[in-house]
């Protein structure tokens, strides 16, 4: 219950602070008078069955927003990244490439909850992302530039041609940022997104394209998304004996 002393109270904040902004001779304010009337909230919020947004998940097959040779870079860098073993799947393998289009075919490739506007000087690691590309940008420069980097150095047409073994230390040199790219593209930045947009796929919700068949979920023993794990919040080390269920469900789940 939120009460008409709270509420009065956070208007005489408010009023302090307009007060405080306009100097001396500020006019009184009254009870109501700042923002919406006082009032007193009883019984529980309002809440209509139904009403919650779904998650928005991927749709469709084949690439949005990558390119034939985009595609061809990304499934051979996320073969590397994560290859496929006996221990479980690889990215590839895991549906990961698609994760990826579909998210920078949306919000996160535009970029909307990050500020792109200048100036661009170099940041440190403490302020985050610091670049005038969008996620979706920077990942179309640096592929270029990266195959563009192999042509000149490393006698192959693309990445995806080069040997495993040259294909990881390029990778290295990414991560390190010892490789330079043209095209004003970050190596470092780059490969920081990169290694953490592919591990968001490989163990994300399948709803939205990635970790197939729960085949990552599987693998680490996580059970998914189960209404509540009430019963085990105290039973640490345990595991828990469920198999894995995403926001759809699994083939052959019933809720009991």
């Amino acid at each position: 219950m939120v009460s008409k002393v709270n509420l009065r109270r956070r208007q005489l904040l408010l009023g302090s602070v307009a007060a405080g902004i306009a100097g001396a001779g500020a006019a009184t304010v009254h009870d109501g008078e700042l923002g919406a009337p006082s009032q007193t909230i009883r019984g529980s919020v309002p809440w209509k069955e139904g009403t919650a947004d779904a998650p928005p998940g991927a749709t469709g097959s084949g690439y949005t927003y990558f390119t034939p040779a985009e595609a061809t870079f990304i499934e051979a860098a996320l073969a590397r990244l994560i290859p496929n073993d006996p221990v479980g799947p690889g990215a590839v393998e895991a549906n990961v490439p698609f994760f990826l289009d579909r998210q920078l075919a949306g919000p996160f490739g535009r970029g909307d909850h990050y500020y792109l506007g200048g100036p661009w000087p170099k940041g440190t690691p403490e302020q985050g992302y610091q670049s005038r590309f969008s996620p979706a940008q920077l990942y179309r420069a640096a592929i270029a530039a990266i195959d563009q980097y192999v042509t000149a150095n490393l006698g192959a047409a693309t990445f995806s041609k080069l040997a495993a073994a040259d294909q990881d230390k390029l990778l290295k040199g990414l991560e390190s940022g010892d490789v330079k790219l043209e095209g004003g593209v970050d190596a470092k930045s780059f490969f920081a997104m990169l290694l953490q947009n592919t591990k968001e796929g490989y163990f994300s919700d399948p709803i939205y394209g990635g970790n197939k068949d729960m085949g990552a979920w599987k693998m680490i023993g996580f059970p998914g998304a189960h209404y509540n794990y009430t019963d085990w919040v105290t039973r640490h080390g345990e595991a828990v004996p469920f198999p894995p269920v995403g926001f759809k469900g699994r083939p052959g789940w019933t809720e009991t």
